[in-house]
């Protein structure tokens, strides 16, 4: 089968195509015909080192496809079923051998490019909406590069709850992306923190979601009212230096969480509930999904040029 294979951290042109030996599943594992893999930034942490992981391997850690095989001991799905899967490596590659309990059916009315570029996001609005920070009605949210894939998802989930979103983006196309998706306001980066508290007459926002990073962090925390949560999801701008804890008491007395999807999933009935959620919100209509682009699996380097050069909105997904 192909598979891209990493061999040495670095930047993405050691994603390299090779040939390897398909996968047989083991006891308890389901082995997956890949039809698409999402690419998200987590990937990149793994390739450049940032995240361990031992070498050589097959990064990816989201995928929809069709059981192909099943080992010993699994009964909950058999060949044919679509699935999919989140927080497992092995996505990039025409087959992969998955533990069944880290994979969840995908419903009728869910195709499967939708299913892959949906999971790990979806259920990362999933959590962050409902679990880090229960958005309520009337709450104002700000929401970071609110036209990228994360972005997207969670501007719906909170305006599914109520919120008035403020979205923050690159460009101006961006932007028109992130007010198609349901923002009330949107802004780019420059001046965000005062913008926003003059949106909220001085008070500030509930929350913020917050995947960039160092590029954003002292504008969102000067952004949240008082005991306001800033949820910082992700560093896709580069990591937050250290900082005195003080800061969050002269903000407000705010709190900050960098919370992570494996700690919100790590229970099969949590796994399988929030997944039943972000499905049925696809299926449904209610959250839209946007594939932003579309790669043949051996130009995995070429889709991680482009998402670290921010050049690109939506979902990325990768056909093997």
């Amino acid at each position: 089968m192909r598979a891209i294979v990493v061999t040495e951290n670095g930047g993405p042109e050691v994603l390299k195509e090779a040939e390897r030996p398909a996968p047989e599943p083991g006891p308890g594992e389901v082995l997956i015909d890949v039809a698409a893999a999402g690419v998200n930034f987590i990937d990149v942490y793994f390739r450049m080192g940032r995240y361990p992981q031992d070498l050589p391997y097959t990064p990816g850690v989201e995928a929809a496809g069709t059981v192909a095989a099943v080992g010993d001991g699994v009964r909950e799905f058999s060949v044919g079923d679509r699935v999919a899967w989140v927080n497992v490596q092995g996505a990039y590659a025409e087959k992969a051998a998955i533990p069944a309990d880290k994979v969840v059916p995908v419903p009728d009315g869910v195709g499967l490019d939708d299913a892959a570029a949906s999971l790990l996001q979806g259920m990362t609005a999933h959590y962050l909406t409902r679990s880090t920070y229960p958005v309520q009605a009337g709450d104002t949210v700000l929401v970071h590069a609110a036209a990228g894939g994360m972005g997207l998802l969670l501007t719906q989930a909170a305006k599914a709850l109520g919120a008035r979103v403020i979205g923050t983006a690159s460009t101006p196309e961006k932007e028109r992306l992130a007010k198609d998706a349901g923002a009330d306001v949107t802004m780019n980066y420059d001046g965000f923190a005062e913008r926003v508290r003059e949106l909220t007459g001085g008070e500030g926002v509930a929350v913020v979601y917050d995947g960039v990073g160092a590029p954003t962090f002292d504008g969102s925390l000067a952004c949240l009212r008082r005991r306001g949560t800033l949820a910082l999801y992700g560093a896709a701008g580069g990591p937050v230096p250290p900082f005195d804890p003080q800061r969050l008491n002269s903000a407000g007395s705010v709190y900050l969480t960098r919370p992570s999807l494996g700690h919100f999933v790590e229970k099969r009935e949590e796994l399988l509930e929030r997944a039943s959620d972000v499905y049925g919100w696809v299926a449904s209509g209610a959250v839209k999904v946007h594939v932003g682009h579309r790669y043949d699996l051996a130009d995995a380097a070429a889709a991680h040029t482009d998402l670290e050069a921010r050049r690109t909105t939506g979902k990325l997904l990768l056909i093997p």
